[in-house]
């Protein structure tokens, strides 16, 4: 985010004026100007001081009310970035090849535009952080199995999230259509890298937090992420102190896809049941079927395994 709000004024220097427009009046016209470097500099202390301040609330928060300010948390991040980064590009959009700041053109249905994408991230991350049940206590004994003397047993599952890959396949349309845009000389070089850049980063990210692949065997425990299965964690299996089952929500986590919240690491693609692994005191959860026979099997390969 704070490449963004610093990079796009100055990748674009060598087209901006000196002084960029800042501030336009009711009728559309720019009324006020900063100099380049504190363009760039401005929108990005504002996320830099909102960011501070939410995470400060976390920490500042009791479990009981952990849900609900995660919940604010995502909404105002969500909302925040996007206006941020919306009104940035708004600004270098309307002093782009200008001489001077007050011949930049108007940006009023540029910033109508991000208000309404701003509103809708908000709404979408207000969706994925809602009020769930309270977080379960961890259980002290996870499941066990027994294993066959002379026997090998594999465990593997595999869950994806739908609606995050449809975000995926939206969000590379959009960086898709700007590299044609600027191919068929619709827009200018510039302003299709501003859209396409962060547009191809969200689908590529949000495409491997999409699905998973978990796999249990005597080697240990294998998470794959992505339909390439990769990147992916390993834990041995004698680094794996237990592994039970819990049932999880996005609530409690903070949402959906790879998320770090007082729970630990969660790879949350579907409420429900999860496969928990406590590993040199960390504990790390992926949701996925049958999380109770995967649990067992590591629970007992960890027991026939020396520390």
């Amino acid at each position: 985010m704070l490449l963004l709000l610093v990079g796009m004024p100055l990748a674009a220097s060598g087209r901006l004026p000196e002084r960029l427009a800042t501030h336009w009046s009711e009728s559309g016209e720019p009324d006020s100007s900063m100099p380049l470097w504190a363009a760039a500099v401005f929108p990005a202390l504002i996320w830099t001081v909102l960011a501070a301040a939410l995470a400060f609330a976390l920490r500042r928060t009791g479990p009981k009310s952990a849900g609900t300010i995660r919940g604010w948390t995502g909404v105002t991040l969500a909302t925040g970035g996007v206006f941020l980064v919306g009104g940035q590009a708004s600004v270098v959009r309307a002093n782009l090849d200008r001489s001077d700041w007050r011949e930049a053109g108007s940006v009023t249905g540029w910033v109508a535009a991000t208000a309404v994408v701003a509103a809708t991230a908000g709404a979408v991350a207000w969706l994925a952080t809602r009020h769930g049940p309270a977080a379960p206590d961890q259980a002290a004994d996870g499941p066990i199995m027994d294993i066959p003397e002379g026997q090998r047993l594999v465990w593997l599952s595999r869950t994806s999230n739908p609606w995050l890959q449809t975000t995926s396949a939206v969000t590379g349309l959009v960086a898709l259509a700007a590299v044609v845009a600027a191919v068929g000389g619709l827009a200018g070089p510039l302003p299709a890298l501003i859209l396409m850049a962060p547009f191809a980063l969200a689908s590529v990210l949000v495409l491997g937090c999409a699905s998973v692949q978990a796999r249990v065997s005597e080697e240990g425990l294998k998470v794959s992420f992505g339909p390439l299965g990769w990147p992916a964690r390993r834990w041995a299996v004698q680094d794996i102190e237990s592994a039970r089952v819990e049932h999880r929500t996005p609530a409690q986590v903070g949402g959906w896809g790879y998320r770090l919240s007082g729970l630990g690491t969660t790879v949350m693609l579907r409420r429900g049941e999860c496969l928990v692994v406590r590993a040199k005191g960390k504990d790390f959860a992926v949701s996925v079927d049958d999380a109770e026979r995967g649990a067992a099997l590591l629970n007992s390969l960890g027991a026939k395994s020396p520390r």
